[in-house]
C-alpha cells in the first residue's frame, strides 16, 4: 500500500485500499448499493432460478419466454417472490466485502508482487464468509420463487401442493406467513441442516466463482489501463473489467450453480447424484441450462456492482488521499 508521503502529485493510486478508507461511510454505503442493485436485478435471479429447476424445458422455453409469462400469470410481483427473505443477502454482502478487504489487508505483504493471485485469495475467502450467513435465507427465499410454478393448481380454496416440499399451503395467507410456513416445514422435514441443504455446492459455486471472478477483473483491469489512454476514465475501465470477468466466471461455474439450485430446491441428496440427474435429463445442454438469464444477470451485475462498489471506495477514501484518486 502506498503511503501519503510516497506519492507525488502526479501519482495516482489504481486500487484504494482497506486502510486508505473511512469505514464509518465505506460499509453502509456498500450496504445501500447493495441494496438498490439486487432490487433491479432481482427478477432476473427469479427466472435463472425457475429455468435451472424445469425439466426438459417444460415451462419455459428460455429468458424471454419466462419473463413473459410470469409477468403475465403472476403479475409484477410474481417477478420478486421471496424478494425480502432473499434482500438479507444485504448483511451478507457487508460481510463479503469486508472479508475481501480484510484478507486483500493481511496477503498485502506476501502477495504484493501478484495482485491477480491475492485477489483470488480474498474472494475465496470472502465468498465462504458471505455463503455461511445467506444460505438460510436462499433455501427459504429459492422456495418462494417456485411458488409460482404451483399457484395454477390452486383449488378453489387456495389451497396448492407444493411439489418441492411435498406439503399443502395456504396462498391465501400474508406472504410473511407463506415465509413462516416454508421455513417451519423445511425446519420439521431435514432439522436445522434443512437451511444448509446445498451448502457445499454454494462454497463449491460460488467460492471459486468469486476467486476466479476477482482475479479476473485485477487481470483486464491491468490489462486495460495498459492498453488505453492514460486519459480514459479509470471508473470505466473498473466497470468493463467488471463485465468482462462476469461473463468469463459464468461461462465456467454455470453447471455447479445449476446442481446448487437442484440441490436446494429439489432437495436431491448429494453433488454427484444431482449431477448423474442433470445429466441423464438434459445431456450436454445442461452446461447451458439457465446460462442465458445467468449471463445478463452476471453482466448487469457485475457492472453496476462494481460501478457503485468503486465510486463509493473514491467517496470513502481518507482526505490524505482525495488526490492521488483517479475517476
Amino acid at each position: 500500500m502506498s503511503e501519503p508521503s510516497k506519492l507525488t502529485s502526479r501519482s495516482h493510486v489504481s486500487t484504494i485500499e482497506w486502510d486508505m478508507m473511512d469505514k464509518t461511510k465505506f460499509l453502509p454505503l456498500s450496504m445501500l448499493s447493495s441494496f438498490c442493485v439486487r432490487c433491479t436485478l432481482y427478477p432476473l435471479t427469479l427466472i435463472k432460478t425457475r429455468l435451472q429447476i424445469q425439466k426438459h424445458g417444460e415451462m419455459y422455453k428460455g429468458l424471454l419466454d419466462a419473463a413473459n409469462r410470469i409477468y403475465h400469470t403472476e403479475g409484477m410481483s410474481g417477478l420478486y417472490r421471496g424478494f425480502w427473505v432473499s434482500s438479507a443477502q444485504v448483511l451478507s454482502g457487508a460481510a463479503y466485502i469486508g472479508a475481501y478487504e480484510q484478507t486483500r489487508h493481511i496477503t498485502a505483504p506476501y502477495l504484493q508482487q501478484w495482485p491477480e493471485i491475492r485477489s483470488m485469495v480474498a474472494g475465496g475467502v470472502a465468498s465462504v464468509f458471505g455463503q455461511t450467513i445467506i444460505v438460510p435465507f436462499d433455501v427459504v427465499s429459492q422456495h418462494l420463487m417456485m411458488l409460482g410454478l404451483s399457484t395454477s393448481n390452486a383449488n378453489k380454496d387456495k389451497i396448492i401442493y407444493f411439489r418441492s416440499l411435498g406439503i399443502h399451503l395456504d396462498i391465501s395467507k400474508s406472504k410473511f406467513r407463506t415465509t413462516l410456513d416454508i421455513a417451519q416445514c423445511v425446519y420439521q422435514q431435514d432439522g436445522f441442516k434443512g437451511f444448509y441443504r446445498g451448502y457445499v455446492a454454494s462454497v463449491c459455486t460460488y467460492a471459486p466463482n468469486s476467486a476466479l471472478w476477482w482475479s479476473f477483473y485485477t487481470i483486464f483491469q491491468d490489462q486495460l489501463e495498459k492498453r488505453c489512454p492514460v486519459s480514459t476514465s479509470l471508473l470505466f475501465l473498473q466497470s468493463i473489467s467488471g463485465v468482462l470477468a462476469g461473463f468469463t466466471t459464468t461461462l465456467i461455474t454455470n453447471p455447479m450453480d445449476t446442481i446448487r439450485a437442484r440441490l436446494q430446491v429439489q432437495r436431491t441428496n448429494s453433488i454427484v447424484g444431482t449431477f448423474n440427474a442433470l445429466w441423464r435429463e438434459e445431456g450436454m445442454l445442461m452446461f447451458s441450462k439457465g446460462l442465458s438469464a445467468r449471463l445478463v444477470q452476471s453482466i448487469c451485475f457485475s457492472f453496476t456492482i462494481i460501478l457503485g462498489y468503486e465510486s463509493i471506495k473514491r467517496v470513502s477514501v481518507l482526505h490524505e488521499y482525495k488526490d492521488h484518486v483517479r475517476w
